[in-house]
């Protein structure tokens, strides 16, 4: 008997029907002699909807309130899906984050957890339910307030679920049949990768792939669970994210895919003094309003000994960002906070780079062919990512893929909503 853990996205459950369809792939599951628990995004675009709603309410609504809110979405799918495996005469108890024992520091809407004591979920599969918990949230260790884990936070507490029952694999389903070369809506014949080392799949998350959240897979590769991306929409066995790049033959592919990013913006701060201490003043700054950096360039200083200094951030955190600065512009002397939210990012991912030299040339070369001029260049040992235009963004996408033969002889199946 395996402990299997599934985690359904919101596309997954965007109605009764599509329910019901879950329920019976649980059920399944639980008939071939495993223990199931599951864990529930919000139905469709429910949080979308509540966000809206509470904006309409109150623009600026307190943090707290507003992780009461959004929960209650993922508990309503929570239930739906419970009641769905009662018809189906299974029995199934449904838990909040916090009932399952997800504990979690107390920063409203992105938290992180600290851990996990599923007591209650283990009670229940001692006794043959299905167990249900409700992703994306958590109780707070020190104010016992309910918080949320932030957008995609709903695979990081399956996968955390799975580390802490040992569970034998920890099943994410979307409405794509696994991890792709590239995002199958702008590459029709993007191939269906069969595995995926963790160091992979972290820079492949990281530089914008949906498929799964970056931080669930940090959780996975720390606790070595397994991940199985499979479509809610097929019996395809998708793709199993584990192991290291130290475990893959030499002769594997070179290149795993490419990867992009729409939701980053860039920030210059102009004719800043090009001396020790100005750039760690403007980092320490961002860094002090909670705000996370991506790519970062300085410019060369010029004759009067100043530079600019350039980094990439998340679209939502940019007027923020750009806020703080102003606020230390008299302090630091530089000219200018200059804000650009029309920029993409797109990756090149794969262990085999750190072997061949002239997969940056061939990366280059493709871009310039397809006319796409280059703002920021970024790598790590297995990437590299380049800053360009957001309107060339799947340009970009489909010239790398190409440029590499990373393409299969099918097209790729997408079956609903954007693949969460």
């Amino acid at each position: 008997m395996a402990l299997v853990v599934q985690k359904y996205g919101g596309s997954s459950l965007e109605s009764a029907d599509r329910i019901k369809r879950v329920a019976e792939r649980i059920v399944a599951t639980k008939k071939a002699g495993n223990e199931v628990v599951v864990v529930c995004s919000a139905m469709g675009d429910t949080t979308d909807e509540l966000l809206d709603l509470a904006e309409q309410v109150n623009p600026v609504p307190p943090e707290r309130e507003m992780d009461m809110l959004l929960t209650a979405g993922e508990r309503i799918s929570n239930a739906l899906v419970a009641m769905a495996i009662s018809a189906q005469g299974a029995e199934a108890w449904s838990f909040t984050g916090s009932q399952a024992g997800v504990v979690t520091t107390s920063v409203h809407g992105n938290a992180r957890i600290i851990d996990v004591t599923p007591s209650r979920v283990t009670e229940a599969l001692e006794q043959g339910y299905i167990a249900l918990v409700a992703g994306f949230q958590g109780v707070a260790q020190d104010t016992k307030d309910i918080t949320t884990l932030g957008r995609g936070g709903s695979d990081t507490t399956a996968v955390a679920l799975a580390a802490a029952l040992n569970a034998d694999v920890c099943e994410i389903y979307s409405d794509v049949d696994g991890v792709y070369t590239a995002d199958p809506r702008i590459v029709p014949n993007a191939r269906k990768l069969d595995t995926v080392p963790y160091e992979e799949m972290l820079e492949l998350a990281a530089s914008g792939s949906k498929i799964l959240h970056l931080r669930s897979v940090e959780y996975a590769r720390r606790y070595g669970v397994p991940i199985r991306v499979r479509s809610s929409y097929s019996d395809k066995p998708g793709t199993t994210v584990a192991g290291s790049i130290e475990e893959i033959p030499v002769e594997q592919a070179l290149i795993t895919g490419v990867a992009h990013d729409r939701s980053e913006a860039k920030i210059t701060v102009t004719g800043v003094p090009d001396h020790a201490g100005a750039a760690g003043r403007i980092f320490r700054t961002v860094a002090d309003a909670e705000i996370d950096i991506d790519m970062v360039l300085q410019n060369i200083s010029n004759t009067a000994g100043r530079t600019d200094i350039t980094f990439t951030l998340s679209k939502a955190n940019g007027p923020k960002a750009v806020a703080e600065l102003e606020k230390i512009k008299d302090e630091l002397d530089f000219t200018a906070v200059l804000y650009d939210d029309h920029v993409g990012k797109v990756s090149l991912v794969g262990a085999g780079m750190r072997s061949h030299p002239g997969v940056t040339a061939s990366f280059c070369e493709a871009l310039a062919k397809a006319g796409v001029n280059i703002e920021i260049i970024n790598t790590s040992e297995i990437r590299i990512s380049v800053l360009i235009r957001d309107a060339q963004l799947d340009d970009a996408v489909r010239a790398i893929h190409e440029a590499f033969e990373l393409g299969g002889d099918e097209e790729a199946v997408v079956y609903a909503g954007s693949g969460r």
